[in-house]
């Protein structure tokens, strides 16, 4: 089955999700949004982006910069899916003390890492930085992603970077928000007051595609249909998705922004991803 084909995309993304809470069994992760932004992060990282696990310093790869640093788990899993290290690696690494992998993504000890990220805000401005620094080498062919989460947007220094890609006609640039609603205190528009994210980026100019983040169909044609990579207009993929998704007690729930889950609870959820997806696809 090809990587193109959206039930190899479904069962991918399915996988991603049993690998985050078989990670949640054994240690405590930000596994609310982690399961937010699995499909988007599936079908960026497993069909979209161009990057070879043997050859990361290509000057032709495509980048990718974590700004939702908490999302640092299911960026692991799909590293280990196009083969950069394995699942297992992942958790049996995970927070330990000579671990690759830990709560932020840290390039000091995970080479597949672009640039170390966590603190919320930092991860936008630093790729508006290197789309910049693509075009001046005039490489016209390689993107920059970043993924940011909804409540991140309070940052000053992401509306900053905004004006600055618009203004240098980083075409290059693809900025992914993963607008889930929530953040751990409560809900975004209850506590940071954004009001409408997507008219924000249209007023800096730029083009904003609003999408169903947790529809792998819909995610896949939005990249299929990205302007060039030489254009001069930066992207914004507002992805509306819900927290926790795919794992009923935890969908649109504050308590699980962070948490870890038991061995019956691992075992429900996994059961119950699996015979949704073969009700789906199966039968």
């Amino acid at each position: 089955m090809k990587k193109d084909d959206l039930i190899y995309l479904e069962k991918a993304a399915m996988d991603i999700r049993i690998n985050l809470l078989r990670l949640c069994n054994k240690e405590v992760i930000h596994i609310g949004g982690d399961l937010s932004v699995a499909d988007v992060m599936t079908v960026l990282w497993q069909y979209q982006m161009k990057y070879d696990p043997d050859n990361i310093t290509d000057e032709n790869r495509d980048r990718f910069v974590l700004s939702k640093g908490h999302a640092s788990a299911v960026t692991c899993f799909n590293q280990a899916a196009i083969g950069c290290y394995s699942a297992e690696d992942v958790i049996n690494e995970y927070a330990t003390d000579h671990g690759r992998f830990s709560m932020h993504s840290c390039n000091l000890v995970n080479p597949y890492v672009e640039i170390s990220t966590g603190s919320l805000g930092h991860g936008m401005p630093v790729a508006c930085g290197m789309a910049a620094a693509l075009r001046m080498k005039g490489n016209v062919t390689s993107r920059v992603y970043t993924v940011m989460g909804d409540g991140e947007q309070a940052e000053g220094s992401i509306w900053e970077a905004v004006a600055n890609a618009k203004r240098y006609k980083l075409g290059n640039l693809v900025a992914i928000v993963d607008c889930n609603g929530l953040e751990a205190d409560g809900k975004i528009d209850e506590i940071t007051g954004l009001g409408n994210i997507a008219d924000k980026y249209r007023a800096f100019g730029w083009n904003v595609v609003e999408i169903d983040g947790n529809n792998i169909a819909e995610i896949k044609k939005t990249f299929d249909e990205l302007p060039a990579s030489d254009s001069e207009i930066p992207t914004a993929i507002i992805a509306h998705t819900i927290k926790g998704k795919g794992v009923s007690f935890m969908e649109n729930e504050k308590r699980w922004h962070a948490g870890k889950i038991s061995d019956e609870q691992l075992k429900e959820c996994i059961n119950t991803l699996e015979k949704a997806f073969e009700s789906r696809f199966k039968g």
